[in-house]
């Protein structure tokens, strides 16, 4: 579905599901952070009306995900804990090439739509193979709705990219050096560890 070319060891459950507080907090922050780039990127092209009425509703939604995963973590009587680093993220924006204003910009629609992809994809091996079922209907329920702006991310660098910028081979390098960074992950309660 999101063409990762390294799927997640289904393995890697277990580990989230072996600490399902650290897990939580460390999903919550991930939803405030996509919720603060879809901000970001609001103020990188507010002249785009369409684009930017689609990150807004983006950014709310997120923000929502963030205040579910946040009354998960009450309902279990557990705190949200300070916010985590995410190397897999950190590792993923150097990936950015550099380029006049629209460059940047569709850089940082793959680089969200490379992020929500992976998301959604540790989402669905969430929901597979955990055996907390609450959690389990709440990342197949997530999956989808997150899909949806993986999916936009990609519209939005094809709708912006300029003549001359091929959008589809640019992705597949974004792919190809996805599946280099995950392949160092995948052992650790976090969403993208």
């Amino acid at each position: 579905m999101f063409r990762l070319k390294l799927p997640t060891d289904p393995r890697w459950a277990n580990i989230a599901e072996g600490n399902l507080e650290e897990i939580l907090t460390d999903h919550a922050w991930c939803e405030q952070k996509a919720a603060s780039n879809a901000i970001m990127l609001i103020t990188m092209l507010p002249e785009f009306t369409e684009i930017t009425t689609e990150l807004i509703k983006i950014a709310k939604e997120e923000l929502d995900h963030f205040e579910q995963v946040h009354e998960i973590i009450k309902s279990r009587g557990w705190i949200l804990g300070r916010e985590r680093k995410d190397s897999y993220v950190n590792d993923l924006f150097k990936f950015m090439k550099p380029g006049n204003r629209k460059h940047i910009i569709v850089e940082r629609m793959l680089f969200a739509a490379m992020i929500e992809a992976r998301s959604c994809e540790r989402f669905q091996v969430l929901s597979d193979n955990i055996e907390d079922q609450e959690l389990a209907v709440f990342y197949r329920e997530l999956m989808i709705s997150e899909a949806n702006h993986y999916t936009a991310f990609l519209q939005f660098a094809h709708d912006l990219a300029e003549k001359g910028y091929d959008v589809k081979k640019r992705w597949e390098e974004w792919l190809e050096h996805e599946a280099k960074v995950i392949a160092s992950y995948g052992n650790s309660e976090a969403i993208h560890g």
